[in-house]
């Protein structure tokens, strides 16, 4: 089983990316944010737990997360691996999802880090919200969201780096030859399906 994080900015390409891994590796893609949404939207008692501090406007705890983590990963025992969009966003969480694939018998293999100018980041960011309404779209928030990022996810990249196992790659190339920079450290591990 092959284990990916994919770490980047706003604005970084990571969810075209994500899928390009998808379509050509097969692996499954573990979105914390779609996870939370499935699991309220079947009333498991982890979704039921996460929605009561979503009511109070507070974070679900890793706990919670982990436990729908590990819900997914059992729910599909003959994947060829997973990649993880969204989450760890914390040493807290990268050492408790270690804890978990190690408990499975498996592990994060790679960490790539998409590793993009801020100039490049804030257009593209100007024009996704142009093209698609989202909220992000004006320089000051967009800055913010950025800097937020590097503050939070730098001790994660951290984390794995001491393990050997983070890849920065130059990310504001076109999508393709982005992806080709991706797909050449991912062939180390696992061939295309």
């Amino acid at each position: 089983m092959f284990n990916l994080i994919l770490f980047g900015p706003p604005g970084s390409g990571k969810g075209t990316q994500s899928q390009k891994i998808v379509d050509t590796y097969s692996l499954l893609h573990i979105s914390t944010g779609d996870l939370l949404r499935e699991e309220k939207s079947k009333q498991s008692a982890l979704g039921m737990e996460a929605q009561k501090y979503m009511d109070q406007g507070l974070l679900v705890p890793d706990e919670v997360v982990i436990g729908m983590i590990s819900g997914k990963v059992d729910e599909n025992p003959d994947a060829r691996g997973f990649i993880f969009d969204g989450f760890p966003r914390t040493k807290e969480q990268a050492e408790a999802l270690d804890k978990l694939l190690e408990f499975k018998e498996t592990a994060i293999d790679l960490v790539v880090s998409l590793e993009v100018p801020e100039e490049e980041l804030v257009k593209r960011l100007v024009n996704r919200g142009l093209t698609s309404g989202r909220a992000d779209d004006n320089e000051e928030v967009i800055t913010k969201r950025i800097k937020e990022y590097h503050a939070k996810t730098a001790v994660v990249a951290n984390h794995y780096d001491a393990f050997g196992k983070l890849v920065k790659l130059k990310g504001d190339g076109d999508i393709e030859s982005t992806f080709k920079l991706i797909a050449q450290n991912i062939d180390k591990y696992l061939q295309p399906a």
